[in-house]
């Protein structure tokens, strides 16, 4: 298996930072590598036309060159319930992009944006198209109060579309958090995939290196399986 999609319970859970992690974590063992972001939230009109900082940080972060445009070929300046201009999505273009990059790497982390449902203008989520690709998942869930409920129905709901959780990464949020060990112990339990990484709370986690922080061995079974 080639190609990892990395999603989350919700949006602002880490998703950006466990797709960083896991590439660092593929370039230490010298494994050629790159990020894919198909849709972005929140892009900046840049000189060289919008672009999304979660998306330039994958484009960073590739052991391959690759043009924004191919990292990120839907910016879009809203968020999920303000999209800004509308556009259409064509599957077609985002299943061509992730083709072209994929030929060029032996490993391939493909970020969504917000939560597995989320939608950014177009009727369907972004789901949809992964469980099309038959993409296998990585589910990340940032820890908080509330997590359980979203972390558990998260994995219920891409199983029962037919999706494959290969596992699922803990990042804490909140550093104040008292119950942070139980939740742990509770979503370990009740997650129907192994927990491949714990990344504990970091201020500018995304300018560290985050690889330590990640399970190697389950991954190095998904990966060369």
């Amino acid at each position: 298996m080639n190609k990892v999609f990395i999603t989350g319970t919700d949006t602002a859970v880490g998703k950006t930072v466990v797709s960083l992690a896991l590439l660092q974590m593929l370039r230490q063992q010298d494994i050629v590598c790159a990020g894919y972001k198909p849709l972005s939230q929140n892009a900046q009109l840049t000189e060289q036309g919008l672009q999304c900082v979660d998306a330039q940080l994958l484009q960073q972060a590739s052991t391959i060159a690759l043009d924004y445009d191919r990292v990120n070929p839907y910016p879009f300046t809203g968020s999920e319930v303000s999209t800004g201009a509308i556009t259409t999505v064509n599957e077609r273009q985002l299943t061509t992009g992730m083709s072209f990059i994929e030929g060029q790497v032996e490993r391939l982390v493909i970020e969504g944006t917000g939560g597995w449902h989320s939608r950014i203008n177009t009727q369907n989520p972004l789901s949809d198209w992964v469980i099309k690709q038959k993409i296998p998942v990585i589910l990340v869930v940032g820890i908080k109060l509330g997590c359980i409920n979203h972390a558990i129905l998260t994995a219920e709901s891409i199983l029962q579309q037919g999706g494959e959780v290969v596992g699922w990464v803990a990042n804490r949020i909140n550093p104040g958090l008292e119950e942070y060990q139980q939740l742990i112990t509770l979503l370990t339990q009740h997650i129907a995939a192994p927990k491949i990484g714990e990344i504990p709370y970091i201020p500018h986690a995304h300018q560290k290196d985050l690889a330590a922080y990640f399970t190697t061995q389950p991954l190095a079974n998904f990966f060369t399986r």
